[in-house]
């Protein structure tokens, strides 16, 4: 099939989530593809009623439930968009096909599995190799200030301050966040720092330029996984990010300010976590609630 020309309303719809809610790159890049595909199935998008929309349905019906929600909802976008805009006076998305999904828990990695890894880095990272210092500082600043991996590999030199333990976080939509950095990550950062070598903006540089990828810190982790003895496919950024999460609530951390560490725009995204620490509430109820401790006596 012949990919249709893009609609001049779907490109103002992406300039306007690009100004006015600074959606990044890699978001717009989703919208355009859902949108597409979308217009693929039906024709035009701007002169589609509820009969075409509800074709999506049978097209959709192999798609994971979180995909079908993500497509779902670029068009449900577009169309209150057309709608403020006053491009269209309905709405058909009305019409979409609506997944039947819970969302999907995060995947844990323990405290064993987790000291396991730096078990490793650590001897990697004793015998002073760039290489071994290197793997040390990323696997820190995973797991001991939860970034995301994208925010990981692109940290610009001038987002480490001289005086203060924290890290200057560019995250999604180009909003910035401080990020708090324990001691023991501020000295693997200065130790690979002092072996990194100068030129170049980026704290972790490519030797072909730029930075390091997101692939080749995914390679990174999945050999440390390997050598420390886990399982190559339990271990990525995004498992370290949320083990940083669940040990933070397991430790008594507060949510909002969890929120904040881990630069989430709604708190409904960070309220995820709390199933994982479902044992110490249960235990904290049976211990300091009234009914609860004469349950107990």
């Amino acid at each position: 099939m012949v990919k249709p020309a893009a609609e001049p309303e779907v490109e103002s719809f992406l300039a306007m989530l690009a100004a006015q809610r600074g959606a990044a790159a890699n978001t717009l890049s989703a919208y355009r593809r859902d949108l597409a595909g979308a217009a693929q199935i039906i024709g035009k998008l701007v002169q589609a009623g509820r009969e075409d929309i509800a074709k999506l349905a049978t097209a959709w019906v192999e798609l994971a439930p979180s995909s079908l929600a993500r497509k779902a909802s670029a068009l449900r976008q577009f169309y209150g968009f057309l709608l403020d805009e006053g491009l269209r006076e309905d709405d058909p998305s009305s019409a979409l096909p609506r997944p039947r999904a819970r969302r999907t828990l995060p995947r844990l990695l323990g405290h064993e599995a987790v000291g396991a890894l730096f078990l490793t880095a650590e001897a990697d990272g004793a015998a002073g190799t760039p290489e071994g210092l290197r793997m040390l500082a990323l696997l820190e600043l995973l797991y001991g200030s939860g970034l995301r991996a994208t925010e990981l590999v692109s940290l610009p030199i001038a987002a480490v301050p001289r005086d203060a333990p924290f890290l200057t976080i560019t995250g999604k939509g180009g909003v910035q966040r401080m990020v708090p950095v324990s001691a023991r990550s501020v000295k693997a950062l200065a130790d690979w720092l002092a072996v990194r070598g100068r030129g170049g903006r980026f704290v972790f540089p490519s030797p072909k330029g730029g930075h390091l990828s997101r692939v080749r810190l995914f390679q990174l982790l999945k050999d440390l996984a390997l050598r420390a003895g886990l399982n190559p496919e339990t271990v990525s950024p995004h498992v370290l990010r949320h083990a940083f999460a669940t040990h933070l609530l397991e430790g008594g951390a507060d949510l909002r300010v969890l929120q904040t560490l881990l630069g989430h725009a709604d708190i409904a995204t960070t309220q995820i976590y709390t199933h994982v620490d479902s044992a110490r509430l249960v235990a904290l109820v049976n211990e300091r609630h009234p009914l609860g401790k004469a349950a107990n006596s």
